[in-house]
Formats: C-alpha cells, sequence, structure tokens
C-alpha cells in the first residue's frame, strides 16, 4: 500500500475540487481573442505544425544543454530515498524490462552513486533500454510534494531512472542549438501518454461514469490500495482504450472500451473557425485495417476517442490521416493550417520498444524537409513530448490543479520568426500549444488552464526577417 502525500492526496480524492489558477506566477494572462487589426506579429506564421515526441523528462535529454536548467542546478533533487522515506546508499540495479523476462541491465554497473548518470556510457543513443514505469499515482508519488526524491522508489526500473543522455550533440540538440529550446515546459498532466495526448487537444481529463470498478483505482482514507485507469470517481488517467477503430484487437469485452467522449477539442474551435488542420499519426491506415504494427499505441490517438470523430464520421475522414499523408501534403504544398504529426512507435523514442536516435533523426528530417517547402517562411514547428517517461527531473512542477502539470518535457521551437541561438526560460505546459495555436487563429479557450497558459510568441522575434 502507498501512503499519499497531502498533495497528493488532493489530486486524487473523490471530493477534490479544481483549484483556482489565479496567483500563479507562471500563468500569462489570457487574451481577447476577437482583436480585429489587420494583422498581429503573430500573423506571420500560416502555419504550426505539432510533432510530438515519446517520454523523455527535460534533464534526461537536455539536462547538459548549455545554458539550460539543468543538471547543474540540481542540488537537493539528485539525492533519492526508499518508500519508507530512507537515503539510498547507492543506485538499485537498472532493470532492462525489454527483455522478456525483465532482468538486471549488465551492461550498466550496479551500485552506482545516487546520481544522474550518463546512460551513453553503458547504452548508445541506437540501442534501446527499459522502460520506466510512467502512470499518473506513481508520479505523484516520485514527486514527493516537490521534493523530486522518489524517481527510484517508484520506478519499475530500479536505478535507471536516474539516467540521461546529453542529447546536445543529438540530432534535436542540433535544432536546439539553432532555435529555441524551453526549459521550463512542463507536461500538462501527471502520468503517462494517454492523459497527456488527450491533454494536447482539450485540457481536460474525460470522464467515464460508466467504467468497471475493476479498472478504477482504490482508495482507503490516504492509501492508495491499488491502481487502476481510472480514479475513484471516474476520471480516466491511465491507459484506456476506445470503442472506436483502432482499438486492440485482443480486447473483446466492448464494456472495458471507453464511450466517445465529449469534451470540446482544439480540432472542434480549428474548424468552428473554419481553420483547416490534420492528425496526421504513423501506421493509422494499417491500425484502421486491422494490420496495426507491432508497436503502434492505439492510446496515442485521442481524436479518435471523442465523439464528434466517432467512426461513420465524415470529420474522421477528413481529419485523422495518415504520417504518408503528411509527407504526401507537404510536397504538394497542401498542408493544413495546423497539423499535429505522431511518429509511429519505431520512430517516437519511447524507451523499451525503440530506441532514441532513430526518432531524433526522423523528427530532424521532417524539420529539414519542412525547411525546404516554400510555405517554410510562413511556418512554426513546436516538438515537444508527451511526459517524462519516468525518468527523474530535478524541478519541481508547479502545483495548478488536480491533474497537473507534472514534470518538464523537452520542446524546441524551430521557425524563421524564432529566436536564434536561444533558451527560453518562460514557464510552459503542453497547454500553451493550444493556446499559441487559439491565439494565433483567435480561438475561444478549451478549458481554464489553456486560458491561463503562456502562448509560446516568447520563443519568437517577429522583427527578424524571416531567412
Amino acid at each position: 500500500m502507498a501512503l499519499v502525500t497531502r498533495r497528493g492526496f488532493l489530486e486524487i480524492g473523490a471530493a477534490a475540487a479544481t483549484s483556482s489558477l489565479a496567483g500563479f506566477p507562471w500563468i500569462g494572462c489570457a487574451r481577447f481573442m476577437g482583436d480585429s487589426r489587420a494583422e498581429r506579429p503573430i500573423e506571420l506564421i500560416d502555419h504550426v505544425v505539432v510533432i510530438y515526441q515519446e517520454n523523455w523528462s527535460f534533464d534526461s535529454l537536455f539536462g547538459k544543454f548549455p545554458g539550460a536548467n539543468g543538471i547543474a542546478n540540481a542540488l537537493d533533487t539528485v539525492r533519492q530515498v526508499d518508500q519508507d522515506g530512507q537515503l539510498y546508499a547507492a543506485l538499485p540495479a537498472s532493470i532492462d524490462n525489454s527483455a522478456s523476462p525483465a532482468k538486471p541491465d549488465d551492461r550498466i554497473p550496479a551500485n552506482l552513486p545516487v546520481a544522474p548518470f550518463d546512460l551513453g556510457a553503458y547504452v548508445k543513443p541506437h540501442e534501446r533500454a527499459g522502460n520506466p514505469q510512467h502512470r499518473y499515482y506513481h508520479h505523484i508519488f516520485q514527486i514527493n510534494g516537490g521534493k523530486m526524491d522518489k524517481f527510484v522508489a517508484w520506478s519499475n526500473t530500479g536505478g535507471l531512472a536516474m539516467s540521461y543522455y546529453d542529447a546536445t550533440s543529438l540530432p534535436l540538440g542540433r535544432l536546439a542549438r539553432e532555435y529555441v529550446l524551453c526549459d521550463n515546459f512542463f507536461q500538462a498532466a501527471f502520468g503517462g501518454s494517454f492523459l497527456n495526448h488527450v491533454w494536447l487537444i482539450c485540457a481536460a481529463t474525460p470522464q467515464w461514469p460508466e467504467a468497471p470498478g475493476v479498472i478504477r483505482a482504490q482508495l482507503e482514507s490516504e492509501r492508495l490500495i491499488s491502481d487502476g485507469d481510472l480514479t475513484p470517481d471516474g476520471y480516466v488517467v491511465n491507459t484506456a482504450y476506445t470503442i472506436n477503430a483502432p482499438h486492440p484487437p485482443a480486447i473483446t469485452d466492448r464494456t472495458r472500451l471507453a464511450p466517445s467522449f465529449t469534451l470540446p477539442t482544439i480540432g472542434d474551435r480549428l474548424s468552428e473557425r473554419g481553420v483547416s488542420w490534420r492528425w496526421y499519426s504513423g501506421g493509422w491506415n494499417d491500425a484502421l485495417g486491422g494490420r496495426a504494427h507491432r508497436v503502434f499505441q492505439f492510446h496515442h490517438q485521442p481524436f479518435a476517442y471523442f465523439a464528434n470523430y466517432a467512426d461513420g464520421t465524415a470529420a474522421k475522414a477528413e481529419h485523422l490521416k495518415d504520417e504518408d499523408d503528411f509527407w504526401r501534403d507537404l510536397a504538394t504544398g497542401s498542408l493544413p493550417a495546423v497539423s499535429f504529426v505522431k511518429p509511429n512507435g519505431p520512430l517516437n523514442e519511447h524507451p523499451g520498444y525503440t530506441d532514441l536516435l532513430s526518432g531524433q533523426q526522423h523528427v530532424e528530417r521532417m524539420i529539414r524537409t519542412i525547411m525546404a517547402s516554400p510555405r517554410w517562411r510562413r511556418m512554426a514547428v513546436i516538438v515537444t513530448y508527451d511526459e517524462f517517461g519516468g525518468r527523474w527531473d530535478h524541478v519541481p512542477p508547479p502545483v495548478v490543479d488536480r491533474w497537473g502539470p507534472g514534470s518538464r518535457v523537452p520542446t524546441v521551437v524551430v521557425s524563421p520568426y524564432a529566436r536564434r541561438h536561444f533558451v527560453d526560460h518562460t514557464m510552459y505546459d503542453t497547454t500553451s500549444v493550444l493556446k499559441f495555436i487559439e491565439t494565433r487563429f483567435k480561438l475561444a479557450p478549451l478549458s481554464p488552464r489553456d486560458a491561463a497558459a503562456n502562448d509560446l510568441t516568447a520563443a519568437f522575434d517577429f522583427s527578424q526577417t524571416p531567412g
């Protein structure tokens, strides 16, 4: 049984209410969407491309990046304690759970000092390593009320949770050195991929009131008795699958499939305004055809969970596309105003089932190809990560509401109007991507979180001549 801190219990208790957003220093003022000026500076951007990668904390990729708030500033959060609060004398063995069965990773020395360690010294970026767990409640426990000292204790991969790569010279690091690295960008919600994909498009946590009790977490007083995909009061916080296609064919009990959600999404807002958009997903067509790649991630397809994009709707056919369509649209000059790109499993950088380097090379190739497009002069590309992947980061997230934000994740902004060789220290989270799109296209916010978020414009200098 896990003892939940007061903050953690507020996050998971059935009676928890959303906090007021007023008074938090990171939150910017909401902008008036009815601005009728002929061209605001942000209107120099006609096309926004969001590339959504997987499962690395900021420190685990950019903790050594020059000028960033990285590992050198970690101080007391380097120390790690076990679940009972006792200091570790050394890091426990790193577990390779990409192997079957999981086993200690004999490439990584045992009894390393309790400190972040360079994984590249033992496992190269083109090799696979273990996949630290990254679930909603576990993440709250790891943060431990802002102490950031239980990442090892609540990991299923031992000391691997303290590992990092120095991405400064990797493909995304090259782009970060050339353009903008955001070092104060937090994942929107605690936990893993499903919830943060949903937050990327709707800035809220969906409910499933009729979900079977067996898949809900169980709480007793301030203790978590058993983990689950939902909170006790029916919010979906861990991986669930939709009743719509595609979902894993092995799930034959339809009561275990979530009904279509009805929260408003950024796609709805764009369509209401007549702004073109698409979600491009690697392997999408094969998954729809029942031929999903073995590491195609069904829970990385957030729009498929929503009623407006349910099976049989015209909107699903129009807006939910394969990544092959992205490359085709880019080549023919027919990209929509807003593109979300979700690479398939082998290219999304997710530890465990793929390596880091392949995904970074794919992202760099995508961006360099975008740069060669005639539309480049009025484009902005935002590369960010869904969540921390169970790895340590030294910066405590701000306390905003029941759901998060969670840990910092890497974010790189590339555009002819992006600042050059710049580290942006502005406080952001995943909903800042929404806020940027909303600001550019004069859209109403989706929730209090995106309404109050900073909108990424600090990463731009619209007075410069685009190169």
